[in-house]
């Protein structure tokens, strides 16, 4: 093709409302149905050959957890092997595609997404993570289509940076994919993230290794079926249900690792982190190493604070999708001024939720994931009610008889080091802090320092000056910083995601920056009239 590539320019895709007597409606509750109705038995796909070993591993839905939705074929050693052999054998090929055709693969995926597949993700992202209609509408279709088509806007704007020529000198610069394989390891509560962390390195001409968690395994086996008929050559993406130590104790042992894309915990993120650091003398490369981990998101209030917005943006910042979202606010600061009226709005508001099947549309929210994270949030819950100095104002029960579900729970506490003001526990759990109207400042250095996290945070003011100065006081306390509005809730080329200090690398989902990650540019200098002569000018006689 001779000519530029003249790739559209993306545009956010539209939330769909899912109304009464709406269309989407319709075809959402007929996806459930279908989704529901049958039990998927998803294998390992390396090179594109589908790979059953016989052990599985069940998906349930956590707010039915008798209810198996799939069958996991885990991977085991020689199955590993080949998914990095297959990696590397196919990037040899897809890193020297043409960019346009590879964009044309991603740009495919997304409008089958934002069409014909939209609402079978949705279904599957309810069923299998308990996200509400809403929610798996915001994530695995929104999110997801924009992270598709803004990617390839992204890349594109890479590959047109070129640096400046000199007369009889053309300069070029070769935007080339990283040397090896990238290893995806993605999370259970975005299956937008699923998607994102392979695709991303893929697109720029990598061949990844992914490892779906195993509670979001469903979404995302259906997304990796939806690649592979938007034409993605085997081999790109190699999908890897599996024992996550056996899995990542093997790609980082290989010396042709080459990057990992990391989405959830701090002490797993740490942990990969050393093991490449051990392993760093055997690696070809020095491997890039992208990660997005845990948060203690804030809620900061001013005196000048409107009750009404903070009072909202507490209770669907803290308890949408059951806290599960890595932004979700975990912690409020509220001076003793506003506390009575916000208190009394909060309560209200958590007593009119509705919790229980996502499919019922009536419900805001859903079940955690797992039991694993049901005991954990429930022995956080049972410590609070022994604590002195903690009041339970809301919720503070969990019971598990039928799904995973946890009270949407509102804690106040007289100690602002109290542990749930500083520990991350990613549930429904928002415990407050009431401080003196008068101790601003002070306040202000409270919420820098109280936790290791700097993920989101939120200030709410109608005060200009305070904003100004929470601003300058919290500049490194969140990624992403809200001002009168809920710390949660990024979309994709607005409010590109990621944190610092124990959050992250802080590379920006959504941006271009976590795209410059993938490559590894080479500069090229042709001369077009080379010298002749070894001397100069200045060598020359008088």
């Amino acid at each position: 093709m001779s000519g530029s590539w003249n790739i559209p320019i993306p545009h956010n895709d539209p939330v769909l409302s899912y109304a009464p007597g709406s269309p989407e409606r319709s075809a959402l509750k007929q996806a459930l149905t279908a989704v529901g109705s049958r039990q998927a038995d998803i294998p390992a796909v390396v090179g594109g050959r589908e790979v059953r070993t016989g052990v599985t591993q069940d998906v349930v839905s956590p707010h039915c957890h008798r209810r198996v939705l799939a069958k996991t074929h885990q991977a085991d050693r020689g199955t590993i092997d080949a998914a990095v052999k297959a990696a590397v054998d196919a990037q040899r090929d897809w890193g020297s595609w043409r960019f346009e055709d590879r964009a044309a693969v991603f740009l495919r995926a997304a409008e089958l997404l934002a069409t014909t597949h939209r609402q079978l993700l949705n279904a599957a992202t309810m069923l299998g993570q308990s996200k509400t209609a809403f929610q798996a509408e915001i994530d695995s279709a929104c999110e997801l289509i924009d992270f598709l088509r803004f990617n390839v806007h992204y890349a594109e704007r890479i590959y047109r940076e070129q640096p400046e020529s000199s007369p009889g000198v053309w300069n070029r610069m070769d935007h080339r994919p990283l040397e090896g394989f990238v290893y995806a390891i993605t999370p259970f509560n975005f299956t937008a993230i699923g998607g994102n962390l392979p695709t991303a390195p893929a697109l720029m001409g990598n061949a990844v290794v992914w490892k779906p968690a195993a509670t979001a395994m469903l979404s995302n086996w259906h997304f990796f079926k939806l690649l592979e008929e938007a034409g993605l050559p085997p081999g790109v993406i190699n999908f890897l249900p599996g024992n996550p130590v056996e899995v990542s104790e093997t790609l980082l042992a290989d010396r042709r690792l080459a990057g990992i894309h990391f989405t959830g915990s701090t002490p797993v993120f740490q942990s990969l982190w050393r093991s490449v650091a051990t392993n760093l003398e055997r690696y070809a490369g020095y491997p890039r190493i992208v990660g997005e981990t845990g948060g203690k998101d804030f809620i900061l209030a001013h005196a000048s604070a409107d009750v009404d917005a903070l009072a909202v943006g507490m209770v669907r910042g803290a308890y949408e999708y059951q806290g599960q979202k890595c932004s979700a606010a975990s912690r409020v600061y509220i001076p003793d001024s506003l506390w009575p009226a916000v208190r009394d709005r909060v309560v209200a508001m958590i007593e009119d939720i509705r919790m229980g099947d996502v499919a019922d549309f009536r419900n805001f929210m859903g079940a955690v994931i797992d039991r694993r994270a049901f005991t954990r949030l429930k022995d956080h819950l049972e410590a609070a009610k022994r604590s002195s100095g903690v009041k339970i104002l809301a919720g503070g029960e969990a019971d598990d008889s039928v799904g995973y579900f946890v009270q949407p729970t509102l804690l106040q506490v007289e100690d602002p080091g109290y542990r749930l003001m500083c520990e991350e526990i990613f549930g429904p759990v928002l415990t407050t802090y009431v401080y003196p109207a008068g101790r601003w400042r002070d306040t202000l250095t409270l919420v820098d320092q109280t936790s290791p996290y700097a993920l989101t945070g939120a200030v709410f003011a109608r005060d200009r000056r305070a904003l100004a100065e929470a601003d300058q006081a919290l500049r490194n306390a969140a990624g992403n910083y809200y001002a009168n509005d809920k710390p949660t809730g990024a979309v994709v080329g607005q409010q590109p995601f990621g944190g610092a200090r124990a959050s992250g690398t802080n590379d920006k989902a959504g941006s271009i920056l976590n795209l410059l990650r993938w490559v590894s540019p080479r500069s090229i200098k042709e001369t077009l009239n080379p010298p002749r002569d070894y001397r100069y000018p200045y060598m020359e006689a008088e």
